[in-house]
């Protein structure tokens, strides 16, 4: 069915593709979270483990909205690990060690990506595809990854 709510199809298509490639990175960062989660050695484990619990939590509510947001414009979410590797902006991560310090600054920097991604784009969605719900929406997430990444850089003091 027709999606009929004053956006150009053509800039519901746009639109839904810069949202799959936020979904992309969502994903992978997902990942990267999970990893440090699940790997992460030394004296700190415990707080680590739990710290890095609840920061892939916060991750798995915003792939969801990023995905809602994709079929609520008449679109298809990308579902796929191989999709998501074409699209996204971040790298897998590969360690030597497993410190806490380490995955702190690894995961702080895709944070910091993602950031300057939506940033980059806020301005877009509005202005060139008149959709300033998905630019709003965009907004709030990068509020979001900046005060998921001040709490990492907090543990680099």
């Amino acid at each position: 069915m027709k999606i009929a709510i004053g956006i150009a199809p053509q800039h519901l298509a746009e639109v839904a593709h810069a949202l799959n490639i936020l979904l992309a990175d969502e994903h992978v960062l997902y990942i990267q979270t999970r990893n440090a989660h699940w790997n992460v050695e030394g004296s700190d484990f415990l707080t680590k483990h739990r710290f890095f619990e609840e920061q892939y939590q916060q991750i798995e509510t915003i792939i969801d909205s990023v995905a809602e947001r994709i079929r609520t414009l008449g679109h298809y979410a990308e579902a796929t690990m191989a999709g998501f590797l074409k699209l996204t902006h971040l790298t897998e991560a590969t360690r030597e060690k497993n410190d806490s310090t380490g995955f702190i600054k690894s995961l702080l920097a895709s944070h910091e990506t993602i950031i300057i991604h939506l940033r980059e784009n806020i301005e877009q969605f509005s202005a060139k595809w008149k959709d300033a719900g998905t630019s709003d929406f965009i907004t709030g997430l990068m509020e979001t990854h900046e005060k998921m990444a001040w709490m990492l850089r907090a543990h680099l003091k």
